[in-house]
Formats: structure tokens, C-alpha cells, sequence
């Protein structure tokens, strides 16, 4: 199993975004039930997000990606960044 690191960029307003969010909210859901995300939050400021995940691939992640609603709708664009943790804090099972 690989990680990457998901740069969330938006490039649009956020009244976009804010009208979109509910759907991106219940992918999010889907996403952590799978097991594809380990966590996501908000960037400060709000330009986008960031998105921990695991996947067996970068061309599966990639796929996944692009079911998110704010990809879908034209409304954000991802820079992925895949690494291999050398090590984790105590309890983190990756």
C-alpha cells in the first residue's frame, strides 16, 4: 500500500465551492469508509485542501480522484505527492 499527499487547489469562487460542499462531504465519507483516506482537512486560507491517502497505485488514486464532486464540476485541481513514511507515531497504522 502506497500514501500520497493530495494538493487540493481551487479554482473557483467559493460560493462554488460552499454550493458543492455537501456532495465533496459525502464523497469524503465514502472515501474514509473504503479506506482510501486516512485524513483530510482545509488549507489556511482557504485556497483549498489537503488530503492523506492510501491506495495501491497512483493511477488508482488517481481514478478516485476524479469522482470527487469538485473535480467533476470543474471547481478544483490535485497535485499528488506519493512518499514512503520511515517511521509513525505510536498507534498510527498506515
Amino acid at each position: 500500500m502506497n500514501i500520497f499527499i493530495v494538493i487540493v487547489s481551487y479554482v473557483t469562487g467559493l460560493n462554488d465551492i460552499d454550493e458543492a460542499l455537501p456532495d465533496h462531504n459525502a464523497w469524503l465519507d465514502s472515501m474514509y469508509e473504503t479506506g482510501v483516506l486516512i485524513a483530510s482537512g482545509r488549507q489556511v486560507p482557504r485556497v483549498g485542501g489537503v488530503l492523506l491517502a492510501r491506495s495501491d497505485s497512483r493511477e488508482d488514486l488517481e481514478r478516485v480522484l476524479e469522482t470527487d464532486p469538485f473535480r467533476r464540476r470543474g471547481f478544483s485541481e490535485t497535485q499528488i505527492i506519493e512518499f514512503q513514511p520511515s517511521k509513525t507515531a505510536e498507534g498510527i497504522k498506515l
